[in-house]
């Protein structure tokens, strides 16, 4: 099964080992893509705005796109997968 969440980011982005924290703790499956270690993820992301910027950190979720999202609103996403 394909995994639902994904998280655009880098190490170095201290928002982005925030959600990879968040993630763990709530134990969900999830594939975290490093913009600055891979083209090709740089360029998914890229992709997913119009203005093709590098914009992270960026979660999907199914085909909701959330940026930088509070958790509160990360949490209403999450529900929804279930």
């Amino acid at each position: 099964m394909e995994t639902k969440i994904k998280l655009y980011g880098t190490e170095r982005c201290h928002k982005t080992q925030y959600y990879k924290t968040f993630f763990e703790s709530k134990k969900l499956d999830y594939l975290f893509l490093d913009v600055e270690e891979n083209k090709i993820y740089a360029e998914e992301l890229r992709n997913l705005y119009t203005n093709h910027k590098l914009n992270f950190p960026t979660i999907t979720i199914g085909e909701k796109k959330l940026r930088n999202p509070s958790e509160k609103e990360l949490n209403k996403w999450l529900s929804k997968l279930s």
